[in-house]
């Protein structure tokens, strides 16, 4: 039997870029968050950062090997997964927890829908809020011994700790492992612009739009920027190829809807960050966005209803 060829409409682009070398970018622009974590957390975060790694290699390989699937570990997918896993986890996260993560992350959020490309939610993210859900006395325990930096434990920025705009802009705060120092962050998502990982429509759509809000609310817009999760999974979660709008337009719409509902879980719910579900929520309603905001090719006729 002869095997059909079909070809898209032009133009065509044949780009240098490969799934391999954006993920290593996306690794590279993560190691600021880790450094400035291991400085603040102690040794430790090397540790989670490795344990969650492994795992996702490791939970991928079986993945494929049993769905009898080709072999994607060296597209460097799943080490970025379980680094992200791991820098929105608290330093005193039980292994076994954070197993249970990456297991929801890769196999489930992932595999089960086809690998890199088929996922319609960010498996980090998925991960991260299974365990939430599951195990919400733990992922919410920010006390820690550190010997590297003289530190107490206490809540949150957004949980209620009293902490200044330079002590969030630093890092010298309690939270998830990657997301306190918005310095080492803002430095990842510089290296993610000049080499042309990403776009920083997203990232500034979001953030903009919980920073606008807050105003509005009466709150301090700054507090909401640099507190919590918010800078980190703006720029590593939400730029997500996979589970992104692919237009300009669509970017717009996705970041705001980020941001409208973080806001909203951040000031009216018991719930003291939402960035999490915001983008689990999005990444929902990311299909029906594309469908809205792509321009339609040339020549293309409509699509009828019910057909």
């Amino acid at each position: 039997m002869t095997e059909k060829l079909f070809v898209s409409s032009s133009p065509h682009f044949r780009g240098k870029d490969s799934t391999a070398r954006i993920m290593s970018d996306v690794l590279i622009a993560l190691v600021p968050a880790i450094i400035a974590a291991t400085i603040v957390f102690g040794y430790r975060v090397l540790l989670i950062v490795t344990f969650c790694v492994t795992a996702c290699i490791v939970l991928e390989y079986i993945s494929r090997k049993v769905m009898k699937r080709d072999m994607t570990i060296s597209d460097l997918s799943a080490p970025v997964t379980g680094t992200l896993l791991a820098l929105s986890l608290p330093v005193t996260i039980n292994l076994f927890y954070a197993l249970f993560g990456c297991i929801v992350a890769i196999v489930v959020a992932k595999q089960f829908f086809g690998g890199i490309g088929h996922n319609f939610i960010n498996p980090a993210i998925a991960g991260r809020v299974a365990m939430v859900v599951s195990f919400p006395t733990q992922m919410t325990d920010w006390s820690f011994v550190n010997e590297t930096v003289d530190a107490v434990s206490t809540a949150t920025p957004l949980a209620g700790g009293d902490w200044s705009h330079m002590d969030l802009f630093l890092g010298n705060v309690r939270g998830s492992i990657g997301e306190t120092s918005a310095l080492a962050i803002f430095i990842g998502f510089a290296y993610l612009l000049i080499r042309r990982v990403i776009k920083p429509i997203v990232p500034l759509s979001f953030v903009g739009t919980v920073a606008l809000l807050a105003f509005a609310f009466g709150d301090d817009p700054l507090f909401h920027v640099l507190g919590g999760g918010l800078l980190f999974v703006a720029v590593f979660m939400a730029t997500d190829y996979s589970t992104s709008p692919l237009s300009n337009k669509g970017k717009v719409i996705f970041g705001i809807g980020c941001g409208v509902i973080t806001i909203l879980i951040r000031v009216f719910a018991a719930l003291p960050d939402g960035v999490s579900y915001a983008i689990l929520l999005m990444n929902i309603i990311t299909p029906h966005i594309d469908r809205l905001t792509v321009p339609k090719t040339f020549g293309a006729k409509k699509s009828v209803v019910g057909k």
